[in-house]
């Protein structure tokens, strides 16, 4: 199945659309700085690549708005350590 992530800013998240569920990333903002403090995908979904998704999309929106990323969730932060392009959005 095609999966598309899309930004949901009234819920703070990024998210892909599973029919029953979402996989998301959640976000708080200050200024033009995004914490990413979770990235979850429901169990029955986990093993398609759909949290790498998200979370790809999220740091692609971060990179087109000229922002900075604080990676408070695990996930992001082995994200960005594995695709080093991402680094230079970290905050600090």
């Amino acid at each position: 199945m095609n999966y598309k992530a899309e930004h949901v800013p009234k819920n703070s998240r990024f998210e892909i659309d599973l029919g029953e569920d979402v996989a998301h990333a959640d976000y708080r903002l200050s200024g033009n700085v995004m914490t990413i403090f979770h990235v979850y995908t429901p169990p029955e979904y986990r093993g398609q690549g759909l949290a790498a998704m998200v979370t790809k999309f999220a740091l692609d929106y971060i990179r087109e708005n000229k922002m900075k990323v604080i990676p408070q969730c695990p996930y992001v932060t082995d994200y960005i350590e594995k695709n080093k392009e991402y680094q230079e959005l970290l905050a600090g």
